[in-house]
């Protein structure tokens, strides 16, 4: 049985096959999922469990070289922003419209779809390399 870290196999799995450059989607709970992207639903009531939880134990367990945000969460969210500026401060960043971050998402290898509700925390991450220590 796994000691620590992301324990949902569904989760897990679909992040342990990530190759370098794919994409997969961390959104809130009423992001819309384009047909044929696998979804982990975690989401479980509003707020459970947050963009942060989820995010937190992502990236504990991947490493990130890009992401692509929504444009609109510099004025409507700017506490998540500083949270994924702070979590992601290595790794390149691109802002676009959100209309344009739902149509990218159709080319995500998975989405995991959180209880969040506050405003855009939509996120679209790049895997990059691990290398060993």
């Amino acid at each position: 049985m796994k000691k620590s870290g992301i324990i949902n196999a569904q989760l897990i799995g679909l992040i342990a096959a990530l190759g370098h450059k794919d994409t997969f989607l961390v959104g809130d709970a009423g992001m819309p999922i384009p047909k044929g992207v696998p979804i982990v639903d975690l989401a479980l009531c509003g707020g459970v469990p947050t963009f942060k939880q989820t995010m937190d134990a992502i990236l504990a367990e991947t490493e990130i070289e890009g992401y692509t945000i929504a444009e609109e969460i510099d004025g409507k969210n700017p506490e998540l922003l500083a949270y994924i500026h702070e979590k992601l401060a290595g790794a390149e960043e691109e802002k676009i419209p959100h209309v344009e971050l739902k149509k990218m998402s159709a080319e995500c290898r998975f989405a995991v779809r959180t209880g969040e509700f506050t405003p855009y925390p939509n996120i679209i991450l790049r895997a990059g390399v691990a290398f060993p220590a």
